[in-house]
Formats: C-alpha cells, sequence, structure tokens
C-alpha cells in the first residue's frame, strides 16, 4: 500500500496560500503571496529534498499542476529541483483539465476517491501532494493522508487559505520527527492515530 503525504509550507497561523510568489494565488484577494522566501533558511530546503528520496510520484491538484507545468519545464537545470520536478511521476486531480501535456503526468479520470483509492492500492513508492490546498482537503474528509510533512515558519498573515481548515475532521497525530531550524521554522512530520482524546485538568 502506498502512502499519501502531504506536504507544505504553512505560517505560523496555518496559512498556505501562495508561499512561492505575489501571482501564485491571489484567490479571495490574498496580497500576501510570496511570504515563504525571506523566513526560509538553508536547513528548510535540506528537509525538504529529504522529504521526496522515499517518493517517487506527486499528487498535485488543478492550480499546483498549471502553475509547476508552467514553471518546471523550463527552469534552470542547475536547480538541484529542476531534474526531480520534471522527472518525477505526477498525478494530476482535476474536473476541469481533459489532457496535462507535462512529462510524466497522468490525469486522474473518474471519481476522484476511488481514483485515489486505487492509486494507494497500486504498486510503487510513496506519493507526496504538493500545495493543493482543495485536493488536501479531500483527502483528509476520506481519511486517505497517512502523513504530514509541515514546514511551519516564523510569520503570521492572518488570512488566506489554511491545511486544516474550519470543519476539519478532529484527529490525533503522532510526531514522528519534529526539529527547528537556526531561522525558527519549525520541520515536522506527523503522522494521523486516530480520534483526539479529551480531558480536564
Amino acid at each position: 500500500m502506498r502512502k499519501i503525504i502531504i506536504c507544505t509550507f504553512l505560517t505560523l497561523d496555518g496559512v498556505m496560500q501562495a508561499p512561492g510568489g505575489p501571482d501564485e494565488d491571489a484567490g479571495g484577494g490574498f496580497n500576501y503571496g510570496g511570504w515563504q522566501k525571506p523566513v526560509a533558511d538553508d536547513e528548510v530546503g535540506t528537509a525538504i529534498a529529504g522529504w521526496y528520496q522515499h517518493s517517487d510520484a506527486m499528487l498535485l491538484g488543478r492550480k499546483t499542476y498549471e502553475i509547476f507545468a508552467s514553471y518546471w519545464p523550463a527552469a534552470d537545470p542547475a536547480n538541484p529541483f529542476t531534474d526531480r520536478m520534471n522527472s518525477t511521476h505526477k498525478y494530476v486531480a482535476s474536473r476541469t483539465l481533459t489532457s496535462v501535456e507535462w512529462q510524466n503526468s497522468t490525469l486522474l479520470e473518474g471519481d476522484i476517491v476511488d481514483a485515489l483509492r486505487t492509486l494507494k492500492a497500486s504498486g510503487g513508492g510513496n506519493i507526496n501532494v504538493v500545495g493543493s490546498g482543495d485536493l488536501a482537503q479531500t483527502l483528509m474528509r476520506h481519511g486517505l493522508v497517512d502523513e504530514y510533512r509541515l514546514t511551519i515558519h516564523p510569520v503570521i498573515i492572518g488570512t488566506g487559505k489554511r491545511l486544516f481548515a474550519d470543519g476539519a475532521i478532529p484527529t490525533a497525530l503522532e510526531p514522528v520527527s519534529v526539529s527547528t531550524t537556526k531561522g525558527g521554522t519549525v520541520v515536522g512530520v506527523y503522522r494521523p492515530s486516530g480520534k483526539p482524546g479529551y480531558d480536564s485538568y
């Protein structure tokens, strides 16, 4: 059984929207795109590179796919991520796309939840979900997330799309590894472990 792993950048208040640049995703009037680079450091890059070592595919929603497909095919080949992003197999979940042209991309067909369950049961390595906030919500609602790999950066935005949005299913998480970089970013790996407990002091 393959693992589906959500990999994402978060602000301290849980915003995942448009970390990469001002024009990445202005949906909902979001004016804070590009918040991640000023608060990242070399250790963050090293951690992210490690996340891909044991995964052989990415799972992307339409918006993230279109952003990546417009950038990575022509990206600087000296960038160590360029070859990996282009050569890794991409599975794309979309209700509107009819084809995907970026190399090594497959458009998932039919009911997306059924397609994802079939994908999890197929042969191969782990599958990283990158960005793709709407897709992440679907995965969480249907219990299809095996692990979260998060970088939680020392900045508060106050608005924007959140990974754990209103209505998220209460879930206990088992910490697999947690560390803090020299720049103050928390790099955490967590696995769902059932329902949370409740108690009082």
